[in-house]
């Protein structure tokens, strides 16, 4: 038997992204956003409000930085979604990050999260509240990659959304391999 939940934002996972950009004065803010992800092979969809200080700057610098949110900085991250920029202008610093700027683009890269996704804005509807830019780069710490020289999601241990507990869930655990596993029913 299914239990009805009705239209709801219920999916899994939800990626924890931590948005970075630079104000008019170039002060680093972000904020932590859930309802985004990859929506071409070079391009990075979001929902975010037109109200959020980080959206405004990244409208005026038309840059920004995405970074996956993990379990070595739950709280940080949190606070940053739950502060607005509007009211505290340096709640970066008050989460206790850091930033350097983007090779790649005007915005700054969290140097505490060790994977970003470095992007140009592309457009924003703010009837829709759907951000989309372009990803110009992908920069990781070394420390999370394998031997292979590849991403390791269990050393980077991102976070998800669970929407329907209000948690934070680490993500990881390999079960499976894309594009193999399935052939066996072939």
């Amino acid at each position: 038997m299914r239990k009805n939940f009705g239209a709801k934002p219920l999916l899994y996972p939800q990626p924890v992204l931590i948005i970075a950009s630079y104000d008019e004065n170039g002060i680093p803010d972000a904020m932590n956003a859930a309802w985004g992800g990859i929506s071409e092979s070079d391009q990075i969809s979001m929902c975010l409000s037109a109200g959020h200080k980080t959206v405004k700057n990244i409208l005026a610098r038309k840059a920004f930085t995405v970074s996956m949110a993990d379990e070595a900085h739950v709280t940080e991250c949190d606070y940053v979604g739950i502060v607005s920029g509007n009211q505290v202008p340096n709640k970066l610093e008050k989460a206790g990050f850091h930033t350097t700027k983007s090779e790649f683009v005007d915005a700054p890269v969290i140097d505490e999260l060790p994977m970003t996704l470095e992007c140009r804005l592309i457009s924003y509807d703010a009837e829709s509240c759907i951000m989309t830019g372009q990803i110009v780069n992908v920069s990781a710490e070394e420390r999370i990659l394998n031997a292979e020289g590849n991403i390791d999601p269990q050393k980077l241990a991102p976070i998800t959304f669970d929407p329907a507990n209000n948690a934070y869930l680490k993500l990881g655990e390999k079960v499976g391999s894309a594009f193999k596993d399935g052939a066996k029913l072939k």
